[in-house]
């Protein structure tokens, strides 16, 4: 039985330990046990994600510079846990996927290999049922935290004339973060929560989980190269599972070359207009996300701070 354990008020803020990198920055060095201390329950297994959290402790006025172009990555590597569509490494311990289902039980024992303690799950209740096809993992799941955070409400009247049937097009990214900008922050306060590597999914693995891959990326000074290469796997792996796919998706087909490379080039050029113009670190200071889960965040990404 799903339960929401998460507390929408924490009375204590972890301080972000440093190490020195030998390069005259510092790492933030909050890992396990700084987001351990956002107390999340023992046992807890199944939590719905929070919408604003509040720190007794407050906040340094001085502000920390992220360095660009320091996330522990460049080109998002592909992952090969069985049976996962669409699944690459993001940047440090973070990872991003199609639906869950499809992955094997021993896909999840590769994925629990990798680092692997949390699943943020960026679907409607309504998309998370399972399919005739999907394996049987039997309890693979109970080692993991698996977190509900939509990142639309799919009956608002704006959002659904938009994006008809779904949101399909970075175009509209945009409007999705003007809409629902508390839904997005509640991702990103999941990944800041979350104990060990973190695999966030959508469906397909293409636009909700590449928009917030793009932002994370944005977050933690990626170059315009690697934002746009980072969607732009993603859309051609899930391009290439519409040519076998069977039954056929009902809205989208396989594209070929002539037709899907145009396509290609201008959606990855918008996602990277989306995440310069949004400043993604400001946008989530603004909806609620705070200094040290931005800290966190960043400390999954293998990112460095200078103060």
């Amino acid at each position: 039985m799903l339960r929401e354990n998460r507390q929408a008020t924490t009375n204590a803020c972890p301080a972000a330990g440093m190490e020195s990198d030998g390069r005259g920055s510092a790492l933030i060095a909050l890992g396990y046990a700084g987001r351990e201390a956002l107390n999340r329950p023992a046992g807890t297994r199944f939590w719905m994600a929070w919408t604003s959290t509040t720190w007794t402790r407050p906040v340094p006025s001085q502000r920390r510079v992220w360095l660009a172009g320091s996330v522990n990555a460049t080109d998002q590597a592909p992952v090969g846990w069985d049976g996962a569509v669409n699944a690459w490494r993001v940047a440090g311990s973070v990872f991003r996927m199609g639906r869950r289902e499809w992955v094997t039980e021993t896909g999840w024992k590769e994925a629990y290999d990798d680092g692997v303690r949390t699943i943020i799950d960026l679907r409607n209740a309504a998309e998370r049922q399972p399919r005739p096809t999907d394996p049987d993992v039997g309890d693979a799941l109970a080692a993991f935290d698996v977190v509900f955070t939509p990142t639309e409400d799919p009956d608002n009247r704006e959002f659904k004339t938009l994006c008809d049937p779904y949101l399909n097009d970075p175009a509209h990214y945009a409007a999705n973060a003007r809409i629902f900008p508390d839904k997005l922050a509640a991702v990103f306060k999941a990944v800041a929560a979350a104990p060990g590597g973190v695999v966030i999914h959508c469906s397909a693995g293409r636009d909700r989980s590449g928009m917030i891959a793009a932002m994370l990326q944005d977050l933690a000074g990626a170059s315009d190269h690697d934002i746009v290469a980072g969607y732009q796997t993603g859309m051609r792996a899930i391009n290439e599972r519409h040519r076998t796919l069977w039954p056929p998706h009902p809205h989208e087909r396989h594209l070929d070359e002539e037709t899907f490379a145009p396509l290609l080039q201008r959606r990855g050029a918008v996602v990277l207009d989306f995440v310069r113009g949004l400043n993604t670190r400001d946008f989530l200071l603004r909806h609620g996300v705070s200094e040290p889960e931005l800290g966190a965040i960043l400390s999954a990404l293998g990112a460095r701070v200078a103060l």
